[in-house]
């Protein structure tokens, strides 16, 4: 098992993806929560605060973001899955997957749910093979 120094250390890790898988991440420590603490972290790691509406992609173009749920971080991916050549949706996704391995959180653009992206970070991704 894999043991940090502090709790920012392991922030960093899980954050970059570096030393820690990024998929999910219980932000309680000694019975607190550390959710502003893991906030910061983001904000420190260039992700801010947006909806998914508001990140900017085209298809073909993904962007990492985290969802908080309670004591819970996610991480996952804004981009546009495509079912056809002509219907394609946009949506955030955990890295996390149900029993039929689809994204276990999705969040679409109609919701305000508050994601913490990092728009430099987008990349291209065979939108044919998004996982």
């Amino acid at each position: 098992m894999l043991m940090h120094t502090t709790v920012e250390e392991a922030f960093h890790d899980f954050i970059t993806g570096t030393g820690a898988q990024r998929t999910k991440l219980q932000l309680m420590l000694d019975g607190r929560t550390v959710v502003e603490e893991f906030i910061e972290a983001l904000r420190q790691h260039g992700y801010q605060p947006t909806t998914v509406d508001s990140v900017d992609i085209q298809p073909g173009e993904r962007v990492p973001a985290f969802y908080i749920e309670t004591d819970s971080a996610y991480f996952g991916w804004v981009f546009h899955e495509k079912f056809t050549d002509t219907r394609m949706r946009k949506l955030w996704g955990s890295v996390v997957r149900n029993k039929k391995g689809d994204w276990a959180i999705q969040i679409s653009p109609t919701k305000t749910a508050t994601i913490y992206a990092h728009q430099e970070l987008k990349a291209e991704f065979d939108i044919n093979h998004p996982a």
